[in-house]
């Protein structure tokens, strides 16, 4: 069975985000202690560090004296990847941005699904920082979220690209 173009972009990209992510992160745990300081790629701006977090993006929730919140992001993972699914589904064309950035979104998403059935937490390890002032630890899957939003607003902008046709 063939795939539509559209999907296999969105599966690939996904495949190669979880991937990396999950590879960049065995790395870390492999090579840093847990709550370590690896080495500083850019001086006073930039290292590898390991941490956890249980919560959600920027430290949100990341409480480790409470176990509700590890199935609420299970389950909000898993409603977020059927959501991607819907808007895969769509048959809005919206070019080459959109099934770029629902690709970046999934992998994303399911990188960090592995890691909380897994570890119970999300490793984070890149840590930007000014002086004393650091922002909160995040990974690969983190990232590619990111990226991948801003590649859906982009192609929402844009606006559905339309055929031409030369007769």
């Amino acid at each position: 069975m063939k795939l539509p173009h559209r999907w296999s972009w969105i599966l690939g990209v996904a495949a190669g985000v979880t991937l990396l992510d999950q590879l960049t992160k065995a790395w870390v745990q492999a090579s840093i202690p847990l709550w370590g300081v690896g080495p500083s790629l850019i001086p006073g701006f930039f290292q590898i560090v390991h941490s956890q977090n249980r919560g959600a993006a920027f430290g949100f929730l990341n409480r480790w004296d409470v176990s509700w919140q590890q199935p609420l992001f299970v389950l909000i993972t898993l409603a977020a990847i059927v959501f991607l699914g819907v808007l895969a589904r769509s048959k809005d064309n919206r070019g080459w941005l959109y099934p770029l950035g629902l690709g970046a979104i999934l992998g994303g998403a399911v990188g960090n699904l592995i890691d909380r059935l897994r570890l119970g937490a999300v490793v984070d390890f890149l840590d930007v920082y000014v002086g004393d002032w650091h922002w909160p630890a995040f990974n690969v899957a983190d990232s590619a979220i990111c990226v991948g939003v801003g590649l859906l607003v982009i192609a929402q902008w844009q606006g559905p690209c339309t055929q031409s046709s030369s007769t």
